[in-house]
């Protein structure tokens, strides 16, 4: 997630060659798109990457937090944009996500396969946002976005009727969130480039508990939630 976070900064950062950055950044640049998001709808697509969490929340506390081992997945998706004004407007941006999390239970077992559950999640996510525009200075349109979203878990194990003592963790097939973040709409010659980086917070219990009663991994968890850092590169 260094890797990407570091990337994104770099791309914000750089100057590329003398004429890009005379259109772009110069006291009297040339004004490239005018017109394009005076457009009541416009369409794109984004790539980026992504960094999944959970967050647990427990009935009674525990000297031990189960431990959550991240890694860096990568998304990949379109843009639909409904322009309700000229600072706000209203987007949807339906995407593929790819995800995975080790968890770490302590106390349970002494072999990995008691205490460590690999979650490999394939997301189809459904964010429905407002977007809120700063006035443009040239070719540099800063913004700010946020809104709810639901997510379909492709790779959901919710139907089956193994647990975690036959080696399954399970995890439910729907959730919902809400998402905040940030952006910069930087106009080219020829198509609109927006990096943003947004956070992602669940607000519904994704945990199916354990048939097994009682359980060392479910029973003392009072909630599981989906977070994460997207960061997208998105192109108009």
């Amino acid at each position: 997630m260094k890797k990407a976070v570091i990337l994104f900064l770099l791309v914000l950062a750089t100057k590329g060659h003398s004429q890009f950055a005379k259109n772009m950044f110069s006291k009297d640049p040339i004004i490239n798109l005018e017109n394009f998001q005076k457009q009541r709808v416009y369409f794109g697509y984004y790539l980026g990457f992504n960094s999944f969490d959970f967050k647990f929340d427990y009935k009674t506390p525990v000297p031990n937090d189960i431990q959550v081992k991240k890694t860096t997945g990568f998304n990949v998706g379109v843009v639909a944009d409904l322009r309700l004004q000229e600072y706000i407007s209203l987007r949807f941006e339906p995407g593929l996500y790819y995800t995975k999390r080790d968890l770490y239970f302590s106390g349970v077992g002494d072999l990995e396969s008691e205490y460590l559950r690999e979650v490999n999640s394939t997301y189809i996510h459904f964010p429905l946002l407002l977007k809120f525009s700063a006035l443009r200075t040239g070719n540099i349109r800063p913004y700010l976005v946020g809104g709810m979203s639901t997510t379909l878990n492709l790779s959901s194990n919710s139907k089956s009727k193994d647990d975690n003592y036959q080696q399954k963790f399970r995890v439910k097939q729907w959730t919902a969130a809400y998402e905040v973040g940030l952006g910069i709409d930087i106009f080219t010659e020829y198509f609109i480039f927006s990096p943003s980086v947004r956070g992602m917070f669940g607000i519904t219990d994704e945990l199916i508990r354990d048939n097994t009663s009682p359980s060392g991994y479910t029973d003392n968890i009072d909630s599981m939630k989906s977070r994460a850092i997207l960061i997208n590169f998105t192109f108009h």
